[in-house]
C-alpha cells in the first residue's frame, strides 16, 4: 500500500468541511414532504435568490436533477436536443428514455457550445406525425467531456435564443455551475438568466456529502416536486443535507478558485512529461484532461501504475482525467506530477523510424 494517497478521480470524493459537519449536527429539522423542514426551505430560497429564479427544490443527486429537470417540461414521445458528449446522454443510464419515454438527439459541441445553425436545423417541423416534436434543448456548464470548459453568459444566451425562437425550452446541466461562475468571474445568476431550468451539484467542488438543487419558475418547480416523489426522491428530515448545502453556498464558492489554480499547476506539470499531450491553456476550471501516447503506455496501464504510487485518477481509452478539489493542496499536485513522471519514465519508448 502506498504511504500517501492523492485522489484525483473526481471532485465527488470530497469530504464535508468541519463547518458543514457542525451545521449538519445542529440543523433545525422538520418533515420536508409537508414543507416543514426550515433548513431545506432556507436552502431552496437561498438557491432561488442566488440564481435569479422563482423557486428551487432539493434533490439527492445531479442525475436526479437532470432526470426531473427533463421530465417536468416534456411529454412521452418528445425529442430533446443535447450535445453528443453531454452527461445526460452518456452517463445517466438512459433515464430520460427509460423513465420519461424521451428521444435524445445528439449534436456536436465544442467547448460546451453548439453551432447555432445546428440547433435550428435539428428542430423537427411542427405537425409532422412521422417525427417526434422537439421540445427541449439541454446545455451543460461547465462542460465535463469538453474539457471542463466554462460557457459564457453570452454563448448561453445565443443558444437559448435560438431554442426559444423555435418553441423549445432550455435546461442547463450546471453540475459545476459555480466552477463556471468563478472561472469567468461573473455571478452564477448571469450564466442561467436565459435558461428555463438549471440544476447544480452540492456534492462536487462545493464539498457536500450529497445533494443537488433544481431551479426555475414556480409552476415548473411545482411539477418537479411531483416527479421527485415519483422517482422516490421525496425526503423527510432532509435538513441534515440542506445544512451542509447552505454552508457550501455561503462559504465554499470562492474557494473554487484554489481548485482551478491547482488544475493549472497540474496541467503545466503534466505538459513536461514525455508521452502525455495536454494544452495547459485549455484548462479553465478544475478538470484536467491529458492524452496518453498509446505507443508508450495505455490509458489503463498509466492509471493502474499511478494508483500503485498512491495517485488515483480516471479516464477512458487513452485519455485520462484528473480533478483537483477541496482537500487537495498544491503539494499534493506536485506529488502527483512526480509520481506520474516516474510511471511514464518506465514506459516503453517507441522505436526510431
Amino acid at each position: 500500500m502506498p504511504k500517501r494517497v492523492v485522489d484525483l478521480r473526481s471532485d465527488t470524493v470530497t469530504l464535508p468541511s468541519p463547518a458543514m459537519r457542525e451545521a449538519m449536527y445542529r440543523a433545525e429539522l422538520g418533515d420536508d414532504m409537508y414543507g416543514e423542514d426550515p433548513t431545506v426551505n432556507r436552502l431552496e430560497e437561498l438557491t432561488a435568490e442566488l440564481l435569479g429564479k422563482e423557486a428551487a427544490v432539493l434533490l439527492l443527486s445531479g442525475t436526479m436533477g437532470n432526470l426531473i429537470g427533463v421530465l417536468a417540461q416534456t411529454q412521452r414521445g418528445d425529442e430533446v436536443i443535447l450535445g453528443d458528449a453531454a452527461h445526460i446522454g452518456l452517463a445517466e443510464s438512459a433515464g430520460s428514455a427509460v423513465i420519461g419515454g424521451i428521444q435524445l438527439r445528439p449534436l456536436p459541441t465544442y467547448r460546451g457550445c453548439f453551432d447555432l445553425a445546428d440547433i435550428a436545423e435539428a428542430v423537427r417541423p411542427l405537425g409532422d406525425v412521422h417525427q417526434p416534436p422537439s421540445t427541449l434543448l439541454c446545455l451543460e456548464n461547465t462542460h465535463n467531456r469538453d474539457g471542463g470548459a466554462p460557457v459564457t453568459a453570452a454563448d448561453t444566451r445565443a443558444m437559448a435564443q435560438v431554442a426559444h425562437e423555435h418553441g423549445l425550452r432550455v435546461h442547463l446541466d450546471g453540475a459545476r455551475l459555480f466552477n463556471a461562475a468563478v472561472a469567468l468571474d461573473v455571478p452564477a445568476a448571469d450564466l442561467v438568466a436565459d435558461v428555463d431550468s438549471v440544476t447544480f451539484c452540492l456534492s462536487k467542488g462545493l464539498g457536500c456529502p450529497m445533494g443537488s438543487l433544481l431551479a426555475g419558475d414556480a409552476d415548473y418547480i411545482a411539477r418537479a416536486r411531483r416527479y421527485r416523489k415519483m422517482v422516490g426522491g421525496a425526503l423527510r428530515q432532509s435538513g441534515v443535507i440542506a445544512a451542509a448545502g447552505i454552508v457550501a453556498l455561503e462559504q465554499m464558492v470562492d474557494r473554487l478558485a484554489e481548485d482551478h489554480e491547482n488544475a493549472r499547476r497540474l496541467a503545466h506539470g503534466l505538459a513536461t512529461i514525455p508521452g502525455l499531450a495536454i494544452d495547459p491553456d485549455e484548462v479553465e476550471s478544475n478538470l484536467v484532461f491529458a492524452d496518453v501516447d498509446p505507443d508508450r503506455m495505455s490509458g489503463r496501464e498509466i492509471m493502474e501504475r499511478a494508483a500503485a504510487e498512491g495517485v488515483k485518477f480516471g479516464g477512458k481509452g487513452d485519455r485520462i482525467r484528473l480533478v483537483p478539489h477541496y482537500g487537495i493542496t498544491a503539494d499534493d499536485i506536485d506529488y502527483a506530477v512526480a509520481a506520474i513522471e516516474r510511471v511514464m519514465a518506465d514506459a516503453r519508448v517507441p522505436a526510431a523510424v
